[in-house]
């Protein structure tokens, strides 16, 4: 799983970029002693703040701030690690960045040997790649190093705090734990065929098999939610000019956001703003009105409101109840409504909102909700809706977040458990595949923490960091 890069020393900036109270400069690598006594005129204690001038290769400071040296392998990365504590201009950090290097390559007058020999810049996400190849973190607490940076609602970051913790990772070891013991039965079976004694029978492997299938929709159920609090739902609004979409968009977010007036065509292109629900992240998508036009931009802007109802998770339906029994305005909704039906997937929901309750005598509808996007009159409706409507249930004590890749590894893990309890209803004739799907079902189990993956799948996850992480 290493590559000839992984033994190479790294430094990066570690805080993000722009002016800041406080910036980091971070250098990780096998052994930098050289380097400290490059940097330094004086030994750093381990796991010690020093406050010290920052010296340019001429003599002259660059800064003064906090040295703090964590020799291997107690420290994030199991290498080597040395953090320079400055103040949070980007001028400065690159400087004591450029100065790190350059120590690093300086001959030593004495050895004549480089001080550090190849240190460079990290590539994003190296450091915590280097983590997670060092065992001091498994690839699903890699991943929630990124999910807590990118959190966009108090309860997505709590949840990635706890599968940075090790929540997750536990979950996943103890299904992997009852796997293994589970193939191992099988495996004694084959082993010792001549045996008159039923591993199987004897160990209830039926019933050890049925628990484990219990426990993984368990740790399914709430890594859907966990995905659900990082990825959030995407929804769109659409419907006819002036049927009040930019008023709803403001009336969720709470802030004037679009542009509303009386004109029809208003809005020509896409508004969108991430509201949360419960902690769950709603991006909220406001659409130029569809209809037909000659307006050579509002045209772009409707083919774009298209485009986002394609790609929708969920679709808001905005009828207007002032114009509900103007003949046109109905024929038209129709129109919608065939046009949507036939860009969506059926498992992609249309809620019918029937907006301007305020300003309309028009009945209740049958079907949709009723709302006033001007008073705020059944937007708490709508809001429940949107949770049902994402499968959210009452935020559990314990979610942890998940990605995308986790759900589909333990839908794999469900799959291959089915099919393993279909071979061991048939026992003897089943025995060789039965082992292999449980050997399957750990594999697709181990990727999640990253026991059993591939250098193409780390590339893709660690390239998404920022650099310094």
């Amino acid at each position: 799983m290493s590559l000839p890069r992984h033994g190479d020393p790294i430094a990066a900036v570690a805080t993000a970029p722009g002016r800041g109270a406080v910036g980091i400069v971070r250098v990780s690598g096998k052994n930098i002693k050289g380097l400290l006594q490059a940097l330094f005129s004086r030994p750093l204690r381990p796991r010690e703040a020093t406050y010290t001038p920052f010296l340019d290769a001429a003599g002259q400071a660059i800064d003064q701030g906090l040295a703090l040296y964590f020799p291997a392998p107690h420290s994030f990365t199991g290498e080597d690690v040395l953090e320079l504590q400055a103040h949070g201009g980007p001028v400065v950090l690159q400087l004591l960045l450029a100065r790190c290097l350059q120590a690093a390559a300086e001959m030593d007058t004495t050895t004549q040997t480089p001080r550090l020999p190849g240190l460079r810049v990290a590539l994003p996400g190296e450091f915590s790649e280097r983590a997670f190849l060092n065992d001091k973190i498994d690839l699903a607490q890699a991943e929630a190093i990124a999910d807590l940076i990118d959190a966009s609602t108090e309860a997505a970051a709590r949840s990635a705090s706890r599968s940075l913790s090790g929540a997750f990772s536990q979950e996943i070891h103890s299904l992997r734990d009852a796997l293994i013991h589970l193939r191992m039965l099988v495996e004694a079976t084959l082993d010792f065929p001549e045996e008159e004694i039923d591993f199987l029978r004897k160990a209830d492997a039926h019933g050890q098999l049925s628990k484990l299938q219990q426990t993984l929709q368990a740790v399914l159920q709430r890594a859907r939610q966990g995905a659900l609090l990082r990825e959030g739902i995407k929804v769109v609004i659409a419907g006819q000019p002036n049927a009040g979409k930019s008023s709803l968009l403001n009336a969720l977010a709470g802030a004037e956001l679009a542009i509303v007036t009386p004109v029809a065509g208003t809005t020509r292109d896409k508004v969108q703003q991430t509201i949360q629900i419960e902690g769950v992240p709603v991006h909220v998508i406001d659409t130029a009105g569809l209809r037909e036009s000659d307006d050579e931009v509002e045209k772009i802007g409707i083919a774009r409101a298209w485009d986002a109802i394609e790609g929708a998770d969920a679709v808001l339906f905005l009828h207007d109840l002032t114009r509900i029994n103007a003949t046109e305005y109905i024929a038209d909704d129709a129109l919608i409504a065939g046009a949507i039906a036939q860009k969506l997937s059926k498992t992609v929901p249309v809620i019918d909102i029937w907006n301007k309750a305020d300003a309309s005598v028009a009945a209740v509808r049958d079907t949709g909700l009723t709302l006033s996007a001007k008073t705020g009159a059944g937007l708490d409706d709508l809001r429940r809706k949107l949770l049902d409507v994402a499968g959210w249930q009452s935020a559990p004590e314990g979610v942890f977040i998940a990605r995308e890749r986790h759900v589909q590894a333990l839908r794999t893990v469900d799959a291959h458990l089915d099919e393993a309890a279909a071979h061991l209803d048939a026992q003897a004739q089943s025995l060789d595949l039965l082992a292999e799907e449980l050997r399957l079902a750990q594999n697709a189990l181990s990727e999640i923490t990253g026991e059993f993956t591939s250098d193409d799948l780390l590339g893709v996850i660690f390239s998404s960091f920022c650099i310094g992480k």
